[in-house]
């Protein structure tokens, strides 16, 4: 399985909006800016978080997108399924009329098996607790803080040896 541009989009999106918190708007523009997303792109990655119940998007010169939940409510699953659908790892498990083996098949129980923890995995982990490590998203705050001569610098490059 690998996870889609358009679940990665997702993901950034989220975040940025869990790191304002529930309820404040946020416009498209900064989101895709600060996320790093495609402003088109990411207005067609929000209908889909919309229609999952994930967001509230509002139109108009004050609209914007905000969560429509608390980041502790929403797990990396739900996002990454909105975007991708179902995990399902392999066709028999999506589809087990589709292989006449699949009730017999000991590499169909595997692939079920790692489907399960997968799924039981990315459940686990709320927005909260990717925004409370850190996360692909440097806030403008630390971009600001950070000094001229360490951005883009490799870090392991100037350990002393």
């Amino acid at each position: 399985m690998r996870v889609t541009r358009a679940a990665e989009y997702a993901i950034r999106c989220m975040l940025y909006l869990s790191r304002q918190g529930e309820g404040p708007l946020v416009s498209r523009q900064e989101i895709a800016r600060q996320a790093d997303i495609p402003a088109h792109f990411l207005a067609k990655i929000a209908q889909d978080l919309a229609k999952a119940g994930l967001i509230e998007i509002r139109q108009g010169a004050r609209g914007g997108f905000a969560l429509s939940r608390p980041p502790s409510a929403i797990s990396l699953l739900e996002v990454v399924e909105t975007m991708i659908g179902e995990i399902q790892l392999n066709d028999c498990i999506g589809r087990p009329a589709g292989c006449k083996s699949s009730d017999n098949c000991a590499v169909h129980r595997v692939w079920w098996k790692a489907r399960e923890q997968l799924r039981g995995t990315l459940r686990q982990v709320s927005l909260e607790q990717l925004i409370a490590e850190t996360t692909c998203l440097t806030s403008p705050l630390e971009a600001l803080l950070e000094p001229e001569s360490l951005k883009g610098a490799d870090p392991l490059r100037n350990e002393v040896q």
